[in-house]
């Protein structure tokens, strides 16, 4: 059957009812989330049955759980559903004064303590009642974020991570050393036999999440001896005060460093290469008149965080 006639059969509320139930796994939690009655969401999911020839939801004592073609749907129906709702909430002409649109925008703690910040002070001047959803990445995420970077705005990650697509430069950054201010290890300033020697705390190291500054250190044959890895830039200080590790962050970081934890900021022992942080989007969004907003709204605060850091 061709996918046109397959669609016009279709009743695309049964998106919505389907997308309820494999979150909620509970008849009665999905009709309250979608505020329909039991009977009527009950129908829905007997339909769902007959559509897929499948249970969908399997009874197992007092609870339901997903059948093993409910857990590869559930992987799409949030992705559908949104690229779903931005389809028909597109306008020919749009006012963001007027517009009450969530942007959803993945990002590091880096990003959310830097740039987002100032996004959202833009925003709420052009546009009171459009919501900022700033969701933070790991690891983990990256690559599901990646498939699902077209139901999204945006993504901000720096150069080198992504394949080439649409993008805006955001922040440019470069990167300093803390360490514990009672660590005497360091009283003389790093060396490079220091950062070789010494514990470290480390943020990324996978291969869709990693720092510049981390890959240059392998290849200037430092090896770091890791102590702990936690992902997160803005925490990093509270592992290394009253300890002798070291980390490394982005310079924009240290006045949170320094109210964060007892560390001390130190200079590295060579030239870093400097972080370049971007928004990448879909092309799908290229043309969209709402994200072109978004955009301009991003570059608004990347001029702002220039002047107000003297351009660096």
């Amino acid at each position: 059957m061709p996918d046109e006639r397959l669609l016009s059969r279709l009743d695309l509320n049964l998106l919505v009812a389907l997308d309820a139930l494999l979150t909620e796994r509970n008849v009665t939690r999905a009709a309250d989330r979608l505020q329909l009655s039991q009977p009527s969401l009950s129908a829905s999911l007997g339909k769902l049955r007959r559509h897929f020839d499948d249970q969908l939801l399997a009874r197992r004592g007092n609870r339901y759980e997903l059948t093993p073609l409910a857990v590869r749907l559930a992987e799409h129906t949030t992705v559908a559903l949104d690229a779903t709702r931005r389809v028909f909430e597109s306008q020919s002409r749009w006012d963001p004064a007027e517009s009450e649109r969530e942007f959803t925008v993945h990002c590091s703690d880096y990003s959310l303590a830097t740039i987002a910040p100032r996004v959202t002070r833009i925003a709420r001047e052009q546009a009171p009642h459009v919501r900022m959803h700033f969701v933070p990445s790991s690891s983990e995420t990256t690559e599901e974020v990646l498939l699902r970077l077209p139901s999204i705005d945006g993504l901000v990650l720096p150069h080198g991570v992504l394949p080439q697509l649409p993008h805006l430069d955001v922040i440019r950054d470069g990167w300093v050393a803390i360490a514990a201010t009672g660590n005497e290890l360091v009283a003389g300033g790093l060396t490079m036999e220091l950062l070789s020697e010494s514990p470290w705390v480390f943020t990324y190291r996978t291969r869709m999440a990693f720092t510049s500054v981390g890959r240059q250190l392998e290849q200037l044959g430092v090896n770091p001896r890791i102590d702990v890895v936690a992902e997160s830039f803005v925490m990093l200080p509270l592992f290394v005060e009253h300890t002798d590790r070291l980390a490394i962050i982005q310079r924009h970081l240290v006045p949170l460093a320094l109210r964060m934890g007892d560390v001390q900021v130190l200079e590295l022992p060579f030239d870093a290469v400097p972080l370049l942080n971007a928004l990448w989007w879909h092309p799908v969004h290229e043309p969209d008149p709402e994200h072109r907003w978004l955009r301009e709204v991003f570059h608004a605060a990347r001029i702002g965080f220039e002047e107000h850091d003297g351009g660096g």
